[in-house]
């Protein structure tokens, strides 16, 4: 009897040591199977699987207000294989709930730069934007910038061009049990969340409406008005219709209008204010002199106009010559202006939007010219 009272307490510590190793044992099995799933997830990512990148990125997920295209390139695929170049993870924590047949792994994922990456795409769109609007109104068509292909190219083509630094994502990937008594079989949960984290915040950055700030959609305007061409210039400004003319007096004119703007004009932000969903920024703006060419019009036609030429002449003569005049006055203009001006946004909840864009540019670049409408030199008699 006494050697079982001693017995007894032995055996049970026997079992307690058995006991152990073989909750341990399951315990690292599960840690094991769980992130040799998330490993092998996320190896397919790091090397540019692109049936993996869709699984859990889907093309649309990056641009969800884009129209979709009915037929994609292959440059989308390559724009994944592009952005996941630089990827790289470590697993840093396992933990699993037996009561949930769950698991969470914690990982520390190695993107590109998504902020910066963002604000380059936003500000590029925005640009093939304005350019667009400028195209059609001269009446050439390019490709809608509003489609998903045309998304992708323009991300296809800054990560192409531009190296981006790589920024690192803290990121819980959730996994769920669905061996169901049969042998165990972890599958990783898709979420918006992971989406976004694998991406490093991408999606998030894409769809932040002040990813550009009032004073960075303005410069974009501004930087992108200078880069277009005559035609795209005094159409989108609305030039052509400053004066009512005949179409090739008109577009002379433009033209000389356009041209003095590139050799002019000039902006700084000087300062800007932001209140909810509406914002002023205040730039001064250096451009051609509208009053000094009006003045200077109005004198050199009056001249004309009290000469034996302009009585011999006829109302058509004197209408022609009255276009040269002007067309003489803006090529030689040599004064400037400097003024401040309030340009105003509103914030849609997807971007800042300059209001009345295409007159609120062309008030501040051409002044008084916009109010001053060419008419027939007979018609003020």
């Amino acid at each position: 009897m006494n050697i079982n009272k001693r017995l007894i307490p032995l055996l049970s510590i026997l079992f307690i040591l058995l006991a152990v190793p073989i909750n341990s044992s399951c315990s690292h099995k599960n840690e094991s199977d769980v992130k040799n799933v998330v490993k092998t997830e996320l190896d397919q990512l790091k090397n540019l699987d692109s049936e993996t990148t869709q699984k859990y990125i889907p093309y649309t997920e990056l641009f969800p207000d884009a129209t979709e295209n009915t037929d994609l390139s292959d440059e989308i695929t390559e724009t994944f294989s592009l952005f996941f170049r630089k990827f790289d993870y470590k697993i840093s924590d396992v933990s699993i709930s037996a009561e949930n047949n769950s698991a969470t792994v914690s990982v520390k994922l190695t993107t590109i730069s998504s902020q910066t990456l963002a604000r380059d795409f936003k500000t590029e769109l925005l640009q093939t934007q304005i350019t667009e609007a400028a195209q059609a109104q001269t009446g050439s068509t390019k490709d809608s910038s509003r489609s998903l292909e045309a998304h992708y190219l323009i991300l296809n083509h800054l990560l192409n061009t531009n190296e981006y630094d790589t920024a690192e994502t803290d990121c819980s990937i959730q996994l769920v049990n669905t061996g169901n008594n049969k042998k165990e079989k972890w599958k990783i949960q898709r979420t918006n969340s992971l989406e976004d984290d694998l991406v490093g915040g991408l999606i998030a950055d894409l769809a932040d409406p002040d990813i550009l700030s009032p004073e960075d959609t303005l410069t974009v305007y501004l930087d992108t008005l200078e880069k277009l061409d005559l035609k795209e210039m005094s159409s989108y400004l609305g030039v052509v219709n400053i004066m009512n003319t005949s179409d090739s007096s008109k577009n002379s004119i433009a033209a000389a209008l356009a041209e003095q703007i590139h050799k002019n004009f000039r902006y700084v932000i000087k300062s800007s204010s932001e209140n909810g969903y509406n914002a002023t920024v205040t730039t001064q703006i250096t451009t051609f002199d509208s009053d000094s060419i009006l003045s200077e019009y109005q004198s050199e036609l009056d001249k004309y106009l009290t000469s034996a030429d302009a009585v011999i002449g006829g109302s058509q003569k004197r209408y022609e010559k009255s276009l040269e005049i002007l067309l003489d006055c803006i090529s030689k203009n040599t004064a400037v202006t400097v003024n401040d001006v309030a340009f105003v946004f509103i914030n849609d909840g997807v971007s800042w939007k300059l209001q009345d864009e295409g007159s609120t540019l062309g008030n501040a670049i051409f002044g008084n010219l916009t109010d001053s409408p060419l008419d027939n030199p007979d018609n003020n008699n």
